[in-house]
């Protein structure tokens, strides 16, 4: 390989990482319906030409943002000791008035109404955030008991920051923890089942 064609697919690799990083930015923001091609590629400084050469699509490209933003661990974490506790207090955390905006859930929730959308966000949860937790609890019934743990962070996300309901959005995140905890408890307990 001449240095000309190892600077190209530099800059392929490079363009290519940049729309992506663009694309969950988009998504994220605006859900997969309200975000353009057009408005990716020109936060990511190409063409939206660009675009269809590196991704083929938008649901493509989708698929892959969505890949990208629930592969990193958020709420749930890698280690089985202390799972609920863990999580708790990294979900009253990431849910408290200092949090961040940019972060999975969002992706998800502005884009879960879109029928175009919901197959690739159920697989990336079910690859990633899924099978991480199922995958840290033990016995029987793992895959479901996960399910439910998910459904708590997503809605325990979805009342304190997007609603904004009064006592959650005011609730110490210590206090929220403790509450929390107790409930992810009985699902990462080995069910009986």
């Amino acid at each position: 390989m001449s240095a000309v064609q190892a600077g190209r697919k530099r800059d392929g690799a490079a363009t290519r990482e940049a729309i992506l990083a663009a694309a969950v930015v988009e998504f994220t923001e605006h859900g997969y319906a309200r975000a353009g091609v057009r408005q990716i590629a020109e936060r990511a400084g190409v063409t939206a030409m660009m675009i269809n050469r590196y991704f083929g699509s938008k649901e493509r490209l989708f698929a892959e943002a969505v890949d990208r933003a629930f592969k990193p661990p958020t709420v749930v974490g890698d280690e089985r000791r202390g799972l609920s506790r863990t999580m708790a207090h990294t979900l009253a955390e990431r849910t408290g008035t200092d949090s961040d905006d940019l972060d999975p859930f969002l992706l998800m929730l502005r884009s879960a109404s879109d029928p175009e959308a919901t197959d690739a966000l159920r697989k990336g949860v079910e690859a990633h955030v899924g099978a991480r937790l199922a995958g840290l609890l033990a016995g029987p019934g793992a895959e479901v008991r996960a399910q439910l743990g998910l459904a708590l962070v997503a809605g325990t996300w979805l009342m304190r920051t997007v609603v904004g309901t009064s006592a959650l959005a005011a609730a110490d995140d210590d206090e929220v923890a403790e509450l929390l905890a107790a409930m992810l408890e009985p699902l990462a307990q080995e069910s009986a089942t």
